[in-house]
């Protein structure tokens, strides 16, 4: 206990009682007029000041380290007397008994506690003024190093000049000082930051936490996790630590007021302002932004440096002078909720740990800003000056770029020397995040500009956002991707489907727009859909659920197919280019050099993704190769094409979003039916070199390969149809092998019963072997009745023809027909007369093709000893073909 307290070794007597006690010392008409876990308040008057006072009387019992404590928190608190917002300590001491006590003004108005249980809600003029000024009270109090730790409407006394004042610092903690040996907690739960409910000290975070709870409870007229009638203690605290807080745009409140309020109650401590005063200016530009008047924020003016900083690294570093701003300044308010993206705020956390300057890359639309303020919000701390937020996307003069940066940071000067030299200067010593958001239409110039400050201020790092990386040495990229979206090709479960962000996205948004709305059984799988179709882009995302005012998800999907067009509503307050998604991909489009832009469109006709080699026969016609590589390098780091790895096989990728604008813009040019027609022939081309090689050690490498081509081999099928059907026979019907390898044979039936429609009819190698794969696939599905038809139309083409291989085709689906309906000589003689043929062409596929069937009715023993000896020993030795690969075991048909 320390020299000068009040009592030195006093104790608790049985008797008299507090009351008694004070009308010993002085106190005239003592009432109680409260009391609480510490301690009970008395009104008294005090005869010689004729004033009347509450003193409260601390009645538990206190060992010597907390009694100590006690009145040097109170000691402290004497430093605050004067400030409006804070309760004046007018006296402190000690009864007879040694029960310590604290008199203080008395306000017959009560607590704003009371208030609220009278009266109901505040009106939002109100709320704001009662925050600003408590923030101000808990800053102060923050900068002698003292924490609240119960801040609450039960503790902000109204006095009868309106003014709000702090009450009990009874259990507040001087930073640096001790702890409690039980490490209990000594706040109201509900208004107890979840870090502290979990174990960790209290905080000047878990101050603003409680303010913004308490501004919340203004607002509502009740706690946001207020404990239930019956709800157990454990349970409230789960509710608090797993649950987000309720919106209180559900409640009338603006969107903006809402997002102040949400932060400063985030969870995660890192998310809310980081000073009660940043609190306070952020409800000052509130109060500012409703045309409502703007109240003064009363603060101490010496911080105390012995005090510990959250901001600072060391702990015990102050804000330079210049760069003590107002947070709203440094950081955009979010007015809506950030879904997912957990794996990309850990990688950029790691990647600012280790570079200075950190850019985010992808296309408009894909959430690189939002990232960026999530990112630069968490790690703000641990830059003593902070994090200064500089906007690029409305800026069009380059030469204005360093005035621009230099008003982000707070500099104003007004001497003749060049802006950039003082910029430099005045950033040189500061440990300070700058964000440079939207920088692609002025890359060159972000570039050079960063490049220098990186070079001249040692404590400073960049966090950029662009559609290309800035390309200066030093600099980390991170690809923002597009968020998760389920597989299209499987049906979602409603219980899986929140683990994809795009999905939760999407409910989240639609829930803003159509209170009620939440994923059902009936919607999962359509909600689903759109965000595939959407690419996972958060941008279109948003635009679409936006839409449910006036549509349903089904209507929203099947409109999709102009996804231009639908989506055209966005936010006002977003900036112009992201408020349609057509003016978003226009800005990129805008970007672009003029050979940029023509591969782009051309490069439209690939469907799912595409290799160098593709590219190159496709969209190089009239570009030299080296033109046409460096243009790909340009799409990607401008990300406009994405670049995925398939083993030792580069491939590039662009999203239908993009794609079908390409597309929009090929069109205008002319040139899609002739890009068409040669992406068909590349595809065409490829099938049938698949085709040939198919019976080779390379089948395992075209199927991996067919398998990655599949969405642009049904591209060049359907352009086939109508353009022309006999180049599309010739495609379907090399990939007969693949399909039924595949088991595919729905689709390949679908594509060849079109394309046989479409045909003319005359006899051709293709449409002989289109008969015999569709004749096989319906052979192998059972559908005898079309089988019997392929096989009638084959004999009409072969009657017009003396092609000896047209014929063998015949043949062969005939000995298929015969096998399956178990007429097994018919079958034998087709198939060793289709066999004979293939045998002297030298076509290994057909001749493999036309042997199985054939082992099919042998024994195992006779078969290899027949195919050795008798038709085809080389194919069987290179092949080195079993009993089972010819699909029978000993003495059994399969």
């Amino acid at each position: 206990m320390g020299e000068g307290d009040p009592v030195d070794t006093q104790r608790y007597a049985p008797s008299p009682s507090p009351a008694a006690e004070l009308a010993g010392i002085g106190f005239d008409d003592v009432q109680e007029i409260g009391r609480g876990g510490f301690g009970a308040v008395y009104r008294c008057t005090q005869a010689d000041l004729e004033r009347t006072v509450a003193v409260k009387v601390l009645t538990v019992e206190l060992d010597e380290e907390n009694r100590a404590r006690f009145f040097r928190e109170q000691r402290a608190m004497g430093r605050l007397t004067g400030h409006p917002n804070i309760v004046n300590i007018l006296q402190v001491g000690a009864t007879d008994s040694g029960r310590p006590f604290i008199v203080m003004p008395f306000h017959p108005q009560d607590s704003l506690d009371v208030r609220i249980r009278r009266h109901g809600p505040l009106p939002l003029d109100e709320v704001l003024r009662l925050g600003v000024k408590m923030a101000g009270a808990v800053e102060s109090a923050h900068r002698l190093g003292i924490l609240h730790r119960d801040v609450k409407p039960a503790n902000i006394l109204l006095t009868d000049y309106g003014e709000p004042e702090l009450a009990d610092f009874g259990i507040a903690h001087i930073t640096g000082g001790f702890e409690t040996a039980t490490g209990a907690v000594t706040g109201s739960p509900a208004y107890t930051a979840p870090e502290v409910l979990g174990g960790d000290p209290p905080s000047s975070a878990a101050d603003v936490y409680a303010l913004g709870a308490t501004l919340f409870s203004a607002f509502t007229g009740h706690a946001a996790f207020e404990r239930r009638s019956g709800e157990q203690l454990v349970a409230q605290f789960l509710r608090i630590n797993t649950q987000q807080v309720p919106d209180l745009r559900e409640q009338g409140i603006p969107d903006d007021v809402s997002a102040v309020i949400a932060r400063a109650m985030s969870r995660e401590p890192g998310r809310r302002p980081a000073t009660a005063a940043d609190f306070g200016e952020e409800l000052r530009a509130l109060q500012r932004g409703h045309d409502l008047p703007i109240d003064e924020m009363p603060l101490r003016a010496e911080p105390n440096t012995q005090g510990n900083d959250r901001r600072s690294p060391e702990g015990r570093r102050r804000r330079t002078d210049a760069s003590i701003l107002s947070a709203v300044a440094d950081l955009p308010l979010e007015l809506t909720s950030f879904v997912g993206r957990r794996h990309e705020l850990t990688e950029a956390k790691n990647l600012l740990a280790g570079s200075r300057l950190v850019t985010f890359t992808g296309i408009g639309g894909v959430g690189k800003t939002r990232l960026a303020m999530r990112v630069a919000a968490a790690v703000q701390r641990e830059y003593a000056d902070g994090v200064r937020l500089v906007e690029l996307g409305e800026l069009r003069d380059e030469s204005s770029l360093i005035d621009t940066v230099a008003a982000a940071v707070g500099l104003r000067d007004h001497s003749a020397r060049p802006l950039r030299d003082v910029l430099i200067e005045f950033l040189a010593p500061r440990e300070v995040l700058v964000v440079l958001d939207n920088c692609e239409h002025m890359v060159d110039a972000v570039a050079e500009f960063a490049g220098q400050l990186l070079h001249t201020c040692p404590r400073l790092r960049i966090l950029a956002t662009s559609r290309e990386p800035l390309a200066i040495g030093g600099e980390a990229v991170l690809r923002v991707p597009p968020l998760t979206v389920p597989d299209p090709e499987r049906t979602p479960s409603l219980r899986g489907l929140p683990k994809y962000d795009a999905v939760s996205l999407f409910a989240e948004r639609a829930a803003s727009a159509v209170p009620g709305f939440a994923l059902t059984e009936d919607n999962a799988a359509t909600v689903a859909g759109i965000c595939h179709r959407l690419d996972g882009l958060p941008l279109p995302i948003e635009l679409a659920a936006a839409r449910l005012r006036v549509m349903s998800p089904e209507q929203i999907l099947g409109r999709l197919t102009d996804r231009y067009a639908l989506l055209t509503r966005g936010s006002r307050g977003a900036p112009t280019r992201q408020q349609t998604l057509r003016l978003c991909i226009d800005w990129s489009f805008e970007l672009c050099t003029a050979g940029e832009q023509l591969v782009w469109g051309r490069l439209a006709v690939f469907a799912g993704s595409f290799e160098l080699d593709a590219a190159e026969q496709v969209c190089g016609a009239d570009l030299a190769p080296e033109e046409l590589l460096d243009t790909l390098t340009s799409l990607v780091e401008k990300s406009i094409l994405i670049r995925e790895e398939h083993g030792s096989v580069v491939r590039f990728r662009m999203l239908e979003t993009l794609r079908e604008y390409g597309y929009e813009k090929l069109e205008h040019t002319g040139e899609a039916v002739a890009l068409r027609r040669r992406h068909r022939d590349w595809y065409e081309a490829l099938a049938l070199d698949a085709e040939a090689e198919w019976i080779s050690a390379r089948q395992v490498d075209w199927i991996a390969r067919l398998k990655r081509e599949q969405p642009n081999l049904r591209e060049a099928l359907e352009f086939s149809i109508a353009d022309d059907p006999a180049a599309g026979l010739r495609l379907a019907a090399a990939l007969f092998w693949f399909w039924s390898s595949q088991g595919l044979y729905n689709e390949g039936r679908r594509w060849l019963d079109q394309l046989l429609a479409h045909h003319d009819g005359a006899p051709s190698l293709e449409s002989i072997k289109a008969l015999y794969g569709a004749s096989v696939m319906a052979n192998v599905q059972g559908d005898l009745q079309a089988v019997q038809a392929f096989s009638e139309q084959g004999h009409t083409l072969a009657a017009q023809t003396s092609d000896p291989v047209m014929r063998a085709f015949v043949s062969l689906a005939d000995g298929m027909l015969g096998l399956l309906s178990g007429d097994l000589a018919h079958a034998r003689s087709h198939l060793e007369t289709a066999l004979a043929t293939f045998g002297e062409r030298g076509d290994r596929t057909l001749e493999v093709a036309t042997l199985v069937p054939l082992a099919w009715m042998h024994r195992s023993g006779r078969v290899r000893g027949w195919v050795v000896t008798a038709k085809c020993p080389v194919v069987v030795e290179e092949l080195n073909f079993s009993q089972k690969q010819f699909g029978h075991d000993e003495g059994h048909l399969v």
